[in-house]
């Protein structure tokens, strides 16, 4: 399927063969016609051949010169005598070319006539030679503006691609410096506590930095590798707060081959420590659930408030990176594909992630 997609892609950029095969799919059409019809196969190719010289003038003049240059350009008079003459010249063409072209392959149906006896006849080019010259060249100019409207669709959708390829590219660089921050702060809590944790948390971390810097470049990474991201995450903050801290992550996998656009979860759970566990004094409670089946990924993150509001409601005007760089994040990867929905009350809040995974 997509190797015929790239080719007829190919075939509609690639000006030369597009055009090559219009006219040879018109040309081997009508004959093919005249056999279902009985009628005559000679014929219908000399007529075929003796009227392809004025069409291909007439088409490539309409087409590329009058409509562009002249209507397009609202040029509506000029376009209008410009049309009468230069129909009334190939028409013309249309009938020496015809006339010649029947005395060389089929005499018995030639009829000879000067050009001062074909110019001064228009009511017989109009009726015999205009229909037959001009609904190909108008067939062709609506294929042009149809391979121009499709041309224009995947150029936007390209340019569309490219730009949020760039916008998903810059969020996630900016979830690595926000992670790293955070990180680092519990690092140097620990250092100045002369904690024997210290090294642990160093090799932790650097085991975080090589998956997000390296293996999070690919569009999709399997989901148990964000699991174990998460959980290398969930032990480094469980090494700062200890026994403040009550914290549960479950998951459930339907299948090991499940698939998930790298570094969205973890923000949701930077924020549940972040607006729960490390404004709280007091003890703290984090519940994490992940479930997959056969149709939707579904994840949890629960977490207590601080009772200090005071606190909490001035840390959160300036703590939104996380949440809205994972709510782009998910709108580029999952657009029409997920629901996010967030529930706070005074002592908790909560996200329900939903993501349709066919």
């Amino acid at each position: 399927m997509v190797k015929r997609k790239n080719l007829i892609d190919w075939i509609i950029q690639n000006r030369v063969v597009s055009h090559l095969m219009f006219w040879v799919l018109l040309f081997i059409s009508l004959p093919i016609l005249a056999a279902l019809n009985d009628g005559s196969i000679e014929k219908t190719v000399n007529s075929s051949l003796s009227f392809l010289p004025a069409q291909l003038l007439a088409s490539y003049f309409l087409v590329y010169y009058q409509v562009p240059k002249l209507l397009f350009k609202k040029k509506y008079l000029k376009f209008g005598f410009s049309f009468l003459i230069s129909a009334y010249v190939f028409l013309v063409i249309s009938k020496l070319s015809s006339m010649y072209l029947t005395k060389f392959f089929i005499p018995k149906y030639y009829v000879e006539k000067n050009l001062i006896e074909i110019v001064s006849d228009p009511f017989h080019l109009a009726v015999v030679h205009f229909p037959s010259v001009y609904v190909f060249v108008f067939l062709m100019l609506m294929t042009k503006v149809v391979k121009d409207r499709f041309e224009e669709r995947h150029q936007l959708e390209v340019l569309q691609k490219e730009k949020a390829n760039t916008e998903l590219k810059f969020l996630k660089a900016q979830t690595n410096p926000h992670f790293l921050f955070n990180t680092l702060n519990n690092l140097y809590s620990l250092t100045l506590d002369r904690s024997e944790k210290a090294p642990e948390v160093v090799l932790k971390l650097s085991d975080m930095l090589d998956y997000m810097l390296y293996r999070c470049k690919d569009a999709e990474v399997p989901l148990k590798k964000e699991i174990a991201f998460i959980q290398d995450y969930i032990d480094l903050e469980s090494l700062r707060y200890g026994n403040k801290l009550t914290l549960n992550f479950t998951y459930h996998l339907h299948s090991p081959d499940v698939m998930i656009a790298p570094l969205i979860l973890i923000s949701f759970v930077e924020n549940a420590f972040k607006h729960g566990a490390s404004n709280n004094l007091k003890d703290s409670l984090i519940q994490i659930e992940l479930t997959t089946n056969q149709d939707q990924l579904c994840f949890t993150v629960f977490n207590t408030l601080p009772q200090n509001r005071q606190d909490d409601t001035r840390n959160e005007s300036h703590s939104g990176i996380g949440f809205s760089n994972a709510q782009r994040q998910l709108e580029l990867n999952y657009k029409n594909n997920y629901d996010l929905k967030s529930t706070k009350t005074d002592n908790d809040f909560q996200i329900v992630l939903n993501i349709n995974l066919k």
